[in-house]
């Protein structure tokens, strides 16, 4: 278990550098300048020079000199807020993002996870249409159609929330509900088919034969087995939810790493670009070996198959 989970955090370091590069490669070919852009006019003379103060006039230089400065979390400065560094912006802004991601998938799960149950037991039941047309309607509506219905009713009709920002307890239900409803749903689906497919197999038809209890057939048996593929996506959607936050965090004025990602590539903030890339694939990664590594306890035949 332990190499196994060495050789992932490897590969993760490897595939962060192949991120790194890539990006880095797309800045530099983006045509443009975030020292000559148009409300600036600067005269060519300074434009160069702070190329040159920021190792901008050499692109191999500035590769190496950022790779060197991100492995002890030195983004170096950002171009459009003065007096700031990327890593300040990131320590500032990545918590808010984390805690609105962290709290979706919470409530997804607590959601998504019991409708998906209900829904295959009592199988095309009022519950199990009802279920399916929620379903459609969180995978089908974006964010932020949801997110704007929700503001109108809640904070704007009502007035039972704050209608945007942060700081307050009561600032997060709203883009909390908003970013988890699509989440919600496709965690509702996946376990709907998952215990359905279990429901038909062998060993329920065996445990039901020796009069175990349906109560404990569902729950201990079949869920069980239902939930792999439910635990195999949240890896992968709780680092979207946490770093694909930017359309709910324009909607509610969420100060999150996602508007500061959204307004560096708009102002060509080459270093503010590169660090929330990295931090975001950062994510992705470390949720994705975390669901490696818990999927195989869940199920021995993949450590066994690790090995």
């Amino acid at each position: 278990m332990i190499r196994t989970i060495v050789r992932r955090l490897l590969v993760g370091f490897a595939t962060l550098f192949c991120v790194y590069a890539f990006t880095f490669l797309m800045v530099i070919v983006i045509p443009g300048n975030p020292f000559a852009s148009a409300d600036r006019n600067m005269p060519p003379e300074v434009v160069r020079a702070l190329e040159a103060r920021y190792d901008m006039d050499d692109n191999g230089a500035y590769f190496v000199q950022f790779l060197a400065g991100a492995t002890h979390l030195d983004f170096g400065p950002s171009f459009q807020y003065k007096d700031w560094t990327c890593s300040q912006i990131i320590a500032q802004s990545l918590p808010v993002s984390l805690t609105l991601g962290l709290l979706a998938m919470l409530i997804a799960v607590l959601v998504g996870v019991p409708v998906g149950v209900y829904s295959a037991v009592w199988r095309d039941g009022w519950f199990d249409l009802s279920a399916l047309g929620f379903v459609l309607i969180g995978i089908s509506l974006p964010t932020f159609v949801t997110g704007t219905m929700l503001l109108t009713v809640f904070a704007v009709h009502l007035k039972t929330v704050p209608i945007g920002g942060w700081g307050t307890v009561m600032h997060l239900p709203l883009p909390a509900l908003a970013l988890s409803l699509p989440f919600m749903a496709y965690i509702a689906r996946l376990t709907r088919v998952g215990m359905l497919d279990a429901l038909g197999s062998d060993f329920v038809r065996t445990a039901v034969a020796k009069g175990l209890p349906k109560r404990v057939v569902i729950f201990k048996h079949v869920f069980k087995v239902a939930f792999l593929p439910v635990l195999s996506y949240l890896g992968p959607a709780a680092a979207q939810a946490m770093t694909g936050s930017f359309v709910v965090e324009k909607v509610f004025s969420v100060p999150g790493i996602g508007q500061h990602f959204v307004d560096s590539a708009l102002n060509l903030d080459r270093g503010l670009i590169m660090s929330t890339v990295l931090v975001y694939a950062a994510i992705v990664i470390v949720f994705n070996i975390a669901v490696d590594t818990l999927y195989s306890f869940v199920d021995p035949r993949i450590q066994g198959s690790a090995r």
